[in-house]
């Protein structure tokens, strides 16, 4: 138990620190921001992906999620890589992503994205109800007012990336 107490505080520690100076922005935002780099010190990716930038791509309309990972950015990494955020509604332009966030409000149908993203290697991270158990790595889920994950580790190794044991610890199984 100590030590599943220890992998949380470890995972969520970045978030209390940030917190800790003056509100600003967007809460559910600033929270998710740092879950999705956090997923990127618990995940790793095939050696071919690990040179150039380390590209976040937001697929849909989220400007306070957009502007967090925008501010993440600017004194993080990954590994060596430098992290680069795109934001884009145009499927077309998803496909070359280490970490696509696909957006709650996104229509574009999520079998088409599973599509453009196949035999890449590429985190797929998701808002919507079910998207887990349909080809998502990852789920955010709201359980009992606080932001938790459903993580699906199957989804995850389809795209050759390898899920930490303390991240499945921390996540809501789904399969």
């Amino acid at each position: 138990m100590n030590r599943l107490l220890m992998c949380i505080l470890v995972l969520c520690l970045p978030a209390l620190t940030g917190m800790q100076t003056a509100p600003r922005g967007d809460t559910n935002a600033r929270i998710k921001a740092v879950f999705i780099y956090n997923f990127t010190r618990y995940i790793e990716w095939p050696e071919t992906a690990r040179s150039g930038n380390f590209v976040i791509n937001v697929f849909g309309s989220n400007t306070p999620l957009v502007s967090e990972l925008n501010n993440l950015a600017k004194t993080k990494t990954v590994g060596t890589q430098k992290i680069e955020i795109r934001n884009t509604t145009s499927l077309d332009a998803i496909g070359n992503s280490h970490i696509l966030f696909v957006c709650g409000d996104n229509t574009t149908p999520f079998a088409d994205i599973l599509n453009k993203v196949k035999g890449k290697n590429v985190l797929i991270v998701t808002e919507r109800p079910g998207f887990a158990r349909q080809g998502a790595a990852i789920n955010f889920v709201v359980v009992q007012n606080k932001q938790k994950f459903e993580l699906n580790k199957a989804n995850a190794e389809k795209y050759n990336l390898s899920v930490s044991t303390t991240l499945v610890q921390l996540g809501i199984p789904v399969e």
